[in-house]
């Protein structure tokens, strides 16, 4: 890729980096940046050497989400704007690229501010590993928007209705302790220390057999769609398929 590639990508053994490539703009989401996402996304989840993919940035930001700028800097203008292109850019973002798509797990690693889409783009991770200066917001109500990128539902899932809502409705930046608290973050470590962090999580997902780390992203992912019996159901059918796979008899 040259240097204008607003998505880096890389490989580093069994694990595919994306690389959000935008520092300038703090890696803010235009159709572009959309659209090279799309494509290293996919072609990680196709790459049969590729067992982890970790989401990261450059910059002091992580991302702060949809480009408000991109025409005009007044508030009024982007409004006008956005309606243009915001249907493609939300689709593509909610249902076509959206990394828990993805079977193989996908680890975030968060530094400065997740805004918006950028916040949204971090939950639809499996894992998120920040940086102490990292502050997520959910800003969309202070635009008179709302979040609509498949990122209510995780947030949900990790911090439960209330806490969820108050996030939402109050457009409030949550700091990287706080994260942790309340289990946004798995880990926070400081910046120096991301790149280890990263590499000791990686290495402890990849020491067990992928097609096992598969089976429990999608069983965890449909936990909450299911009912009792029906988790218990897709769990017996996963440990038939493993035990089979194990066994040299496949399906």
């Amino acid at each position: 890729m040259t240097d204008q590639a607003l998505v880096l990508s890389e490989t580093d053994g069994e694990v595919s980096i994306v690389i959000l490539n935008r520092p300038a703009k703090l890696n803010a989401i235009n159709p572009e940046l959309r659209t090279e996402l799309l494509k290293a996304l996919k072609l990680a989840e196709a790459d049969q050497q590729t067992s982890v993919v970790l989401l990261r940035a450059n910059g002091r930001s992580f991302c702060v989400g949809y480009d408000i700028a991109r025409n005009d800097p007044s508030r009024e203008a982007w409004r006008h704007d956005t309606i243009k292109w915001n249907e493609s850019l939300h689709q593509s973002l909610a249902f076509e690229m959206a990394p828990w798509d993805l079977k193989k797990p996908v680890i975030a690693a968060v530094q400065g501010h997740a805004i918006g889409a950028g916040f949204q783009l971090a939950l639809a991770c499996d894992m998120r590993i920040l940086t102490p200066d990292a502050q997520l917001t959910m800003a969309e109500v202070t635009l008179g928007l709302v979040p609509d990128l498949g990122g209510t539902g995780p947030l949900v899932r990790l911090v439960g209705y209330a806490r969820a809502m108050e996030i939402c409705v109050t457009g409030r930046r949550i700091g990287a302790d706080e994260a942790l608290s309340m289990g946004l973050a798995n880990l926070v470590v400081p910046a120096d220390e991301l790149e280890a962090a990263v590499h000791d999580l990686t290495a402890a997902i990849l020491s067990n057999p992928r097609d096992a780390v598969v089976e429990v992203k999608a069983l965890l992912a449909g936990v909450t769609t299911r009912t009792p019996a029906a988790q218990l159901e897709a769990e017996r059918e996963a440990q038939l398929r493993r035990l089979r796979d194990l066994a040299g008899i496949g399906e």
